[in-house]
């Protein structure tokens, strides 16, 4: 026998030993990815896209966990991602009681401003007359992709943010939720009624700013269109009143999954949260954001979305133009506070690290100077 064939595993060279650890690593890491996404794809077409900024935070945090396993970012995945969890899983609750407050809804405000910026026309009732048919057509198609692009993009950017650079996801985090908090506070304060809600309300029935009249789960009142009226030269077959065709366009796209989609969380909000848009102002946050961590080629891509969610919200009943740009306005705001609060905080350190360099005094003895 010879001296090889005595040589054991415990022979084996340490290189080839951490080696063949890393190469099982990265095999238990895509399995575990894998199981990941057949699940994620699986809850799709069994229960649609949830609507809970919670879960949709959660996919990506056990996408992350599964992709690190067996590494130190594992635990940074939990670090950073928890915290953020707990304070998103805040705001829907705090969400959630927000219409018990009793604060008075508004309803008219905002079309008496849709008229006066648009001559006397309100841009959802002028969209559907010209564009909605009896039938979804392809661009109902985009519309409900473009609206529900605000459940998916927030906690995709996350990760994708993390996995590159942890402090843009730390700078992404804090104005996403600084921003979901200021439309949380306009909310509970002064709850707004949207489109489709007005246009199943008649003057009459929203007297005393009511936040969840009867009128907005009926259609006892469309024959009127309520208080928004009805289009005059609607296509044969579409409905002369405004509606909310959010998700219609899903059904041409002929996947279970879509049909979810439609039916999966919009009558869970709150009907009275138009003003400002989230929907709008996350859009805007997100443009204002990648504006300079991308290339300019992509900057086309960056200007056009928050147009493209305006329209897709002001189309299909979702909000008024005025609750767009409040969301606009919200979202340059907080991006301005931040960027100011980060850059002083900034210029603190470097002010403290200057002070502390100049702090170090020489003690050793001084080099004697050459005599004369």
């Amino acid at each position: 026998m010879t001296v090889e064939d005595t040589v054991t595993d415990q022979d084996e060279p340490e290189a080839d030993v951490a080696e063949r650890r890393m190469r099982r690593l990265h095999l238990l890491r895509m399995v575990l990815v894998a199981i990941w996404a057949a699940g994620v794809i699986a809850f799709l077409v069994t229960e649609g896209l949830p609507t809970s900024r919670v879960l949709m935070l959660l996919w990506p945090l056990v996408g992350l966990a599964a992709a690190t396993v067996g590494s130190r970012r594992f635990l940074l995945v939990l670090r950073d991602f928890l915290p953020l969890l707990v304070i998103l899983a805040v705001f829907t609750y705090l969400r959630g009681i927000s219409d018990n407050l009793g604060m008075p809804t508004w309803w008219q405000p905002q079309i008496s401003a849709e008229r006066f910026l648009f001559f006397g026309h309100i841009p959802t009732l002028w969209l559907q007359e010209h564009l909605k048919d009896a039938t979804p057509q392809w661009w109902d198609v985009l519309v409900a992709l473009v609206y529900l692009s605000f459940f998916v993009l927030p906690s995709a950017t996350a990760a994708v943010l993390w996995w590159r650079n942890r402090r843009e996801f730390y700078r992404w985090s804090t104005r996403y939720v600084t921003l979901s908090f200021l439309g949380f506070a306009v909310f509970a304060l002064a709850p707004s009624a949207p489109p489709w809600a007005a246009a199943r309300c008649t003057p009459g029935k929203v007297l005393g700013h009511p936040n969840a009249p009867k009128c907005m789960s009926s259609h006892e009142h469309l024959h009127g269109g309520g208080l928004i009226g009805l289009a005059a030269h609607p296509h044969p077959g579409a409905a002369p009143w405004v509606e909310r065709i959010t998700t219609n366009g899903l059904s041409l796209i002929h996947f279970d999954v879509a049909k979810n989609w439609g039916t999966g969380g919009l009558a869970s909000f709150d009907p009275v949260a138009a003003f400002p848009s989230l929907h709008a102002g996350t859009a805007m946050l997100f443009a204002l954001f990648m504006w300079h961590r991308v290339r300019r080629s992509l900057r086309v891509v960056l200007a056009i979305y928050p147009l493209a969610m305006t329209f897709s919200l002001v189309y299909s009943g979702e909000h008024y133009v005025v609750d767009c740009l409040a969301g606009f306005a919200a979202a340059v705001l907080v991006m301005f506070a931040l960027g100011r609060i980060e850059g002083r905080v900034a210029a603190w350190r470097r002010r403290d690290h200057t002070a502390d360099t100049s702090d170090q005094v020489d003690t050793s003895d001084p080099v004697p100077e050459p005599a004369v």
